[in-house]
């Protein structure tokens, strides 16, 4: 059995988490999930506390479910951020609506749009603060930001994540 699911999951106080058949309903402040359990799974709920079994031995799947039900309780109740940082003369970004105006050097600013429970914050020009409770989105719809112009590796100018590091290559010499 996999060494996450042997640490049970707790549930913080605030959060509903309910099995109706095989469909998992984590509830909380922020949101609200809806999981529907492998087959090889079952749930022990325990009070405050939740044990994710195997049907079947050493199934790979316990290990999964146990750290997706976690995430989904902690987006519920927490919720998750990305930092962005933008590096570069002239580089700036700005909200607009549901969407994001990023100025990366282009000859015309790029229009980002946000998916839908995803909140977008710019403190500064070039800073960019991506929230939300599902773990997966946040990242990915940082990864797509990050994407439109990554750090180029000789002078580390582009979109990067708030603790990346860019090892840098040396220039050509004469």
């Amino acid at each position: 059995m996999s060494r996450i699911a042997k640490k049970p999951l707790i549930i913080p106080p605030g959060v509903e988490l309910k099995v109706v058949e095989r469909e998992v309903h984590v509830k909380g402040k922020k949101g609200s999930f809806t999981y529907h359990l492998h087959e090889a799974v079952e749930l022990e709920i325990d009070g405050s506390t939740v044990q994710v079994r195997p049907k079947k031995k050493a199934h790979p799947m316990v290990g999964t479910t146990c750290k997706l039900l976690g995430n989904m309780v902690r987006g519920v109740h927490e919720g998750f951020e990305s930092k962005l940082q933008l590096v570069g003369v002239g580089y700036s970004a700005k909200t607009q609506g549901k969407g994001i105006e990023l100025s990366l050097g282009f000859s015309n600013p790029v229009q980002f749009d946000v998916p839908e429970h995803i909140t977008v914050d710019t403190p500064t020009n070039t800073e960019i603060i991506i929230k939300g409770i599902d773990k997966q989105v946040v990242g990915e719809t940082a990864a797509r930001i990050r994407a439109v112009r990554p750090p180029e590796p000789y002078k580390g100018k582009g979109v990067r994540h708030a603790d990346e590091t860019v090892n840098l290559k040396e220039t050509k010499k004469k």
